[in-house]
């Protein structure tokens, strides 16, 4: 049996945790740059914020119903997500991470268990630990236990916790999924199978296999597999490595000047590097590309990129840096007002696989040392001591988000820790 097992109103519960006078009340987390709603509590929902809503069209529901509002505190949302994981890890031999709020767990071996009691003590036992209350799915394959968890999160006698477990309560479950709600379908096949009838995830699985195969290949087929409870999706319990890393962001306010532009894609390419350190890869090739607003129609239009290949294929932020900024160069046009730029490494390859360029007068073993050195500063005191001064000094009003509403950083900051008075 698997498990599938999430923080309800993950962002928000975070800040719930820290300010117990926010339960019962509408509270919503917004994306970067305060932009849209990206989390809601029960009541925020009750009031008719949708997941998505740009923060200025729900500007008035806010103030009429006091809604407490936060920017996102990352920071924040990742720790509570390690110490959620950790949790999770202590009651199953296998876990699969699946998103900062959600893990798949394995309950192989552990037959003898009565999993109506072992699932509930997971979920008030995680709930208590953390202070974040979870929903626990648990059926024979990881689709059916992603489907159990919906029925866990939003039928409150359920307490948490929804086991398929029966083909009586398979067959019941599928007729109350809507086929958009199936993980792995996606909105472009349930569009397609709602033009032919489908509805329900009990129709998909009344559909021929060889029709599902023909039509939806063969990640549609084993959803519809799955569905009809024969596990043939797999733990994935080693993080496989990026094929691509992208790094971007929009800017806080409308930017002009090149140098405030380079600062944004100096710290994004060494954001790129330090991502491919991690996975011992290096980049063969990266690209650049800013923009406009195209929500701003009284104001003219660019967008632009640029393909870079690197010399020798390299992971030093130092390059990585150098080659962005001359793609920068290369695109920036002048008079026009920016929204956003980016980075991303398109194509990547192993770090023990490099060829190297007879031309090549680059002292890598200095640069390799020197950057395993940059990086051992930065995971012991934080990233924002060590970085290249093309990066600027994390100061510039153009280019950083807007995060009017950020809240402190109760669990990791050592000044945001909260004083208790007794």
């Amino acid at each position: 049996m698997f498990g599938l097992v999430d923080g309800n109103n993950f962002f928000v519960s975070c800040q719930r945790v820290f300010r117990p006078d926010l339960n019962g009340r509408p509270v919503i987390v917004l994306s970067n740059n305060d932009g849209c709603a990206i989390a809601r509590s029960n009541e925020a929902k009750a009031l008719g914020i949708r997941m998505g809503d740009p923060a200025f069209k729900i500007r008035d529901i806010i103030r009429k119903y006091d809604v407490v509002v936060f920017s996102s505190a990352y920071s924040l949302y990742g720790d509570m997500s390690a110490r959620m994981m950790m949790m999770f890890q202590s009651y199953v031999p296998e876990i699969e991470i699946y998103s900062i709020d959600e893990a798949f767990l394995n309950f192989s071996g552990m037959e003898h268990f009565n999993l109506k009691e072992y699932g509930s003590l997971i979920v008030q036992e995680t709930t208590r630990g953390t202070g974040i209350p979870v929903s626990l799915g648990i059926a024979p394959t990881k689709t059916l236990a992603k489907v159990a968890n919906r029925f866990a999160k939003k039928i409150k006698e359920y307490k948490g916790l929804c086991i398929i477990d029966s083909e009586e309560k398979r067959i019941k479950a599928l007729q109350m999924t809507e086929i958009s709600d199936v993980w792995g379908i996606g909105r472009r096949y349930s569009i397609r199978l709602n033009k032919i009838g489908v509805k329900t995830a009990l129709d998909f699985v009344c559909l021929p296999r060889a029709w599902v195969r023909k039509n939806m290949t063969v990640v549609g087929e084993k959803t519809w597999c799955e569905l009809r409870g024969e596990p043939c999706i797999d733990m994935e319990l080693i993080q496989t490595d990026k094929k691509q890393i992208c790094t971007s962001r929009s800017f806080g306010k409308l930017a002009e000047n090149l140098d405030d532009i380079s600062e944004a894609v100096a710290s994004h390419a060494a954001s790129c590097a330090r991502k491919l350190r991690d996975q011992k890869s290096v980049a063969v090739s990266l690209m650049v590309f800013i923009h406009t607003n195209n929500f701003r129609p009284d104001l003219p239009q660019y967008f632009k990129n640029i393909v870079i290949e690197l010399p020798v294929p390299t992971n030093s932020s130092i390059e990585i840096v150098h080659y962005a900024l001359i793609g920068l160069k290369r695109i920036f046009a002048s008079g026009y007002r920016y929204k956003k730029a980016g980075v991303i490494i398109t194509e990547i390859t192993k770090e023990s696989a490099v060829q190297g360029n007879l031309f090549d007068s680059l002292d890598r073993t200095k640069h390799r040392k020197l950057m395993e050195a940059a990086d051992k500063v930065t995971d012991r005191y934080g990233k924002q001591y060590l970085k290249l001064g093309s990066q600027g000094s994390g100061n510039n009003k153009v280019i950083n988000m807007n995060q009017n509403l950020l809240s402190p950083s109760f669990s990791s900051r050592i000044s945001d820790i909260i004083t208790v008075k007794v």
